[in-house]
Order: structure tokens, then sequence, then C-alpha cells
């Protein structure tokens, strides 16, 4: 999915030298590397396509609205350049532990961040989910925005056009007209965007004693909340039952919240039959997606 498989320097922002460097693994789109910098600082170098020329940019700039606008924990961002976003590394970049301390405090800090509302569903300019753009074109009505910015506007993407027939886009038409039958509209607020259980890492707390969570890989839009929370269900049985019971001590979720998820999740699914068609595991995804598509289309 890259056309990168080596760090060079000539990807670096002018005035960084890298002394040591090693692969990270965990995403999917874009190459990741730990590095030790000339000046002994630890950062995290991310590798943009060549056809993406604002990733780091726009990345950058979720990073900082999740922080600032919404109190949520990022890493601070050091440089950025067309090609790499230079962040500050986290503790030893450890993923989230099964803890369930640490998953309360990480619901806590989603549903602060979802206190941050706007009149209006998008952002200021669009972005990235993984291979392709997320449209992000503002609109007052949230069930035409997530049809058509974040269920329709994957169909005509060559992975999706290769896996899925004419009676999985008629379906997904048909369910894209019910919507508002079968989701509350609950408003826009700001969401992470891609919140899967690896776009959390363990950071050290203050005292050194204790782990937070630290949010990092953002799709960044004003959509609803449970968006994000749902994304969190596809992450399996590994994300704690305390991150959804904390997240409901401070904003309460509908009571048909998981059933409606599973069509919420059809951004998500989409998103990776699109890359990947019938490969990566996408056979489960593409029964998933009909499987919704029968019950609620």
């Amino acid at each position: 999915m890259t056309d990168v498989d080596t760090l060079s320097p000539d990807l670096l922002p002018e005035g960084l030298e890298v002394r040591h460097s090693r692969p990270l693994t965990g995403g999917t789109a874009n190459p990741v590397w730990r590095c030790e910098l000339a000046d002994g600082r630890e950062v995290v170098v991310k590798v943009a396509r060549e056809d993406q020329p604002d990733l780091s940019e726009i990345e950058a700039e979720g990073l900082r609205a999740l922080s600032e606008l919404g109190g949520l924990p990022t890493p601070r961002v050091i440089a950025f350049s067309p090609r790499t976003l230079i962040l500050e590394a986290i503790g030893d970049g450890s993923l989230p532990p099964d803890d369930g301390d640490f998953w309360a405090d990480a619901g806590r800090a989603v549903a602060r961040l979802h206190a941050v509302r706007s009149e209006r569903f998008g952002w200021a300019r669009d972005g990235w989910l993984g291979q392709y753009r997320q449209q992000n074109a503002w609109d007052a009505d949230g069930h035409r925005f997530f049809a058509e910015k974040r269920i329709l506007s994957f169909l005509d993407k060559p992975g999706a056009e290769a896996a899925l027939d004419a009676a999985d886009r008629a379906g997904l038409e048909r369910l894209c007209t019910r919507l508002p039958e079968l989701v509350p509209d609950t408003g826009a607020v700001l969401t992470h965007g891609d919140l899967w259980r690896n776009n959390l890492i363990a950071g050290p707390t203050a005292d050194g004693h204790h782990t937070e969570p630290v949010f990092i890989d953002p799709a960044v839009s004003y959509a609803w909340a449970e968006t994000d929370v749902s994304m969190m269900l596809l992450s399996g049985a590994s994300v704690p039952e305390s991150f959804f019971s904390a997240y409901q001590e401070l904003r309460p979720l509908d009571a048909e919240w998981r059933e409606q998820a599973r069509i919420l999740n059809l951004r998500e699914l989409l998103s990776m039959i699109a890359t990947f068609g019938h490969g990566a595991g996408n056979a489960e995804r593409i029964a998933e997606l009909r499987a919704i598509v029968r019950r609620y289309a």
C-alpha cells in the first residue's frame, strides 16, 4: 500500500538528521518508524505516499484540534513536510494494555472530546482515511452527510467495484434512504474519526507509575459521536467493557446503540473493502456488509 520501504534522508524535513531508526507495526496505510535524531530526541516518523501530498499537514492539524479543542491526549507535533510527519515518541510505543482503568480513562477522554459541538457536520477540508480521501464538505443534515460522505463515497473505489456486486450497491443505497428511521441524529461533535484499539498507545503519567491513553492517527471531523464509539466494537472483545461504561458516565448513549453500531461501522467495512478488495481478510467484512444490508435495507 505504500511506495516507501526505507526511511531515506530526503524524506525528512530540512535540518533533521536520523541517527537510528526501526520500523513500527500496527498501521495498514503508511509506514512508520521510531527514530533517534542526531540531537538525541526520540521521535516517530510517519511517511505519506507520493499521491498524499497533504496527509502530513492534515494529520498534524487534526492532532492539534483534538488536543486544543477537545483536550484529548495526543503526541506533540514536532515538524512535518509534504511526505513526513514527525511526532514526539510516547513512552516505549506500547499498544494499550488490557487494564480496565486504562480503558476507563480512555472512555472518559473520548466523552469529553465529544462535548465539543458544531452546528454542521464535516470539517474545513477533506482528510484521509487509510488510502482514500475522507470527504468532509459541510452539511447541516447528519443523515445525508453519513450516507453521502461515509458510505456511498466508497462505492466507486477499485476494491469496492471488484468485491461488491450490483445487489450490494442497490442495498446500500436503499439502506441510506432509511437512515433517519434506523439511526438517531445526535448532532455533530468533534470526533477522532479512526478510533480503533491500535490508534491508542500507552503513555506514562507524570509520576511515571501508571500509563494513560494517548490517541494517534486521527481522521478528524464533526460527526456523530457514536461513529467513534461504535468503531471500538470492531476492535473485538479486546476492548474492555470499562471503556464503554466510563464513556456513558459522562455521555449516555441510546439504549439501542450497539444495534445501531452495525450500521455506523459500514464506513470502516467499506473503507477496508475499497482498499483491499477480496484480499486482506475481507471475506468476513463482505459477509458482514451483506448481512447488514439484508437486515436493514
